[in-house]
């Protein structure tokens, strides 16, 4: 049987690749005026989406870097909040990072 590679991606935090299910999948939503960033735990909102590790730490590095805006390609400021509290509380719960199997309601479709 041959074994498959799972697919990576790069956290726009720190900047090291992952695996897919070890990332946090966020897009943004919003008009003009008002884009925040949501956290895609399940993987299926629409939309162009970046990865970072659920860790408070990457999210720090990614708001100093700025990176939101170029790994999203937007301009302007975007609102973190809704992402910082998603990692707040899945790192506070858990005492480790949501991942795959997160149970979280944030970021489902309604």
């Amino acid at each position: 049987m041959v074994r498959r590679a799972s697919p990576e991606r790069t956290c726009v935090g720190c900047r090291q690749r992952a695996a897919v299910h070890d990332l946090l999948r966020f897009v943004v939503v919003g008009g003009e005026q008002e884009r925040r960033l949501r956290p895609d735990p399940i993987r299926g909102l629409p939309g162009r989406g970046a990865h970072l590790h659920p860790e408070p730490m990457c999210l720090e590095l990614a708001q100093r870097r700025r990176a939101f805006g170029r790994a999203l390609r937007l301009t302007g400021v975007v609102d973190t909040e809704e992402l910082a509290e998603y990692i707040r509380e899945s790192t506070a719960t858990s005492g480790h990072p949501a991942g795959r199997g997160s149970h979280s309601k944030v970021g489902r479709r309604t």
